[in-house]
């Protein structure tokens, strides 16, 4: 009977052992929690406003590809490269500017995501270089005696090759994905011209990727881009130490 009676201890010891065991590799599944990891890659995509600009203006062409980089959590490298053909009719010059421009800086998203979200509200640096060509379709001297009649439109067609400049451009935007892995934004732009080279005897007044320059060395712009993101690899984010401050009962 004594025997028994250890056997059955020593047999109740050893379930205990077990149970225990498999509780604690349970509470332990149970409360890890799998590390975050985000994804890194490409987007690239194509601005939409200059792209349906061109079916109902007729006096404009143009075309803008867009692409960004994931360089950190934060950090984007960007760029856009497109081409431009404008003609503008003013009251007294009507002129036509063709060229390409190339754009690269990069954005900080401000914007903090929760769960698997990707979307941004960034603000970003862009430097500009554009070549490009101006013709002088025609002209009108301006004549401040109306009582003389206006002065007649003068046919030119003069063309200025080999034209250049450069700029510096602050962008604000955003981007939100709408469907897996295609993006949705747009993007607001101030400029700053930094240099440019001028024909003889006329002026840059429409700056391929700058716009007009009306408004002497500054100049606005806008975009509305539709991208797709590639994704290429994965990184874990890594979690923030919690800073534990004793305060100081006064």
């Amino acid at each position: 009977m004594r025997h028994i009676s250890k056997f059955f201890f020593s047999v109740c010891l050893l379930l205990l052992s077990f149970l225990g065991n498999a509780q604690e590799k349970a509470t332990t599944k149970k409360d890890s929690i799998p590390p975050k990891k985000e994804r890194y890659g490409l987007r690239v995509g194509v601005d939409l406003f200059k792209l349906t600009r061109s079916f109902y203006e007729t006096d404009y062409r143009g075309l803008e590809l867009v692409g960004d980089y994931r360089l950190t959590r934060r950090h984007y490298l960007a760029a856009e490269i497109g081409n431009e053909d404008k003609t503008v009719n003013d009251d007294q010059v009507n002129f036509t500017t063709k060229g390409t421009y190339l754009k690269a800086g990069f954005d900080y998203n401000s914007f903090q995501n929760w769960g698997n979200m990707e979307n941004i509200i960034s603000v970003g640096l862009r430097y500009g270089v554009s070549s490009f060509s101006q013709t002088l379709n025609s002209y009108q001297v301006y004549n401040p005696n109306q009582y003389l009649g206006e002065s007649p439109v003068i046919i030119s067609g003069e063309k200025f090759n080999g034209l250049s400049a450069q700029w510096i451009e602050v962008v604000a935007g955003m981007k939100a994905e709408v469907f897996n892995n295609v993006f949705v934004g747009f993007s607001f732009r101030l400029n700053r011209l930094v240099t440019q080279k001028r024909p003889n005897n006329f002026d840059n007044l429409y700056i391929p990727g700058f716009n007009r320059t009306y408004n002497g060395d500054f100049g606005v712009g806008f975009n509305y881009t539709v991208s797709y993101f590639i994704p290429l690899y994965k990184a874990t984010v890594k979690a923030k130490k919690k800073e534990e401050s004793k305060k100081k009962k006064k």
